[in-house]
């Protein structure tokens, strides 16, 4: 009888310890899903940072093109608002890209502009960022998707449904807004 205690009691422990572990597995995977999309945040912002300077230089060579300018002053204050979801940042971003798109064709029409050294530099540090957001993106939704699969496996998911760990969504923009805007001249 004595060896039905010892063995049950190993077996307690055994199950303690693996809750454990996997509690502070799905912590660890939270806190990188939310490391990642906090750098993918610091691009956003610098990303919309870099806008208005962008809008200003074209301002100069462009003074016929107000709808597209403040299209694209819209796009990027709606974008900087803080407090959004995932889901709703890349629709945000969605936006301002194809409103930078539109921004990028309208310079074409103006040779002055696009041989400006600070439009290029701008279109260069634009180009660079969101290099930087794509690979943040993946970064983030490789994240979640790691912790998602931990939650909904057995036996993981007893511990996600009793600590309140829930899926978190994935950073994923539209096929049109999926590449840079071009800046090649």
């Amino acid at each position: 009888m004595e060896w039905f205690f010892v063995a049950l009691a190993a077996v307690v422990v055994i199950v303690i310890l693996w809750a454990i572990a996997a509690y502070n597995g799905l912590v660890r995977l939270r806190n990188l899903v939310q490391e990642a999309w906090r750098q993918i945040d610091v691009e956003l912002q610098r990303r919309h940072d870099l806008i208005p300077n962008l809008v200003e230089t074209v301002k100069g060579y462009a003074k016929h093109e107000r709808a597209t300018l403040e299209a694209v002053t819209q796009a990027r204050t709606i974008a900087a608002a803080p407090g959004s979801s995932p889901a709703e940042q890349a629709q945000q971003e969605n936006v301002l890209t194809q409103a930078l798109g539109r921004l990028f064709a309208v310079a074409e029409a103006y040779p002055d502009l696009k041989a400006n050294q600070n439009f290029m530099q701008l279109q260069q540090e634009l180009t660079n960022t969101e290099d930087r957001v794509a690979a943040g993106r993946r970064f983030y939704n490789a994240n979640v998707r790691t912790l998602n699969t931990r939650i909904e496996t057995f036996p993981t998911v007893i511990i996600a449904n009793m600590f309140g760990f829930h899926r978190e969504e994935y950073f994923e923009t539209e096929e049109a807004a999926r590449t840079a805007p071009s800046v090649e001249f």
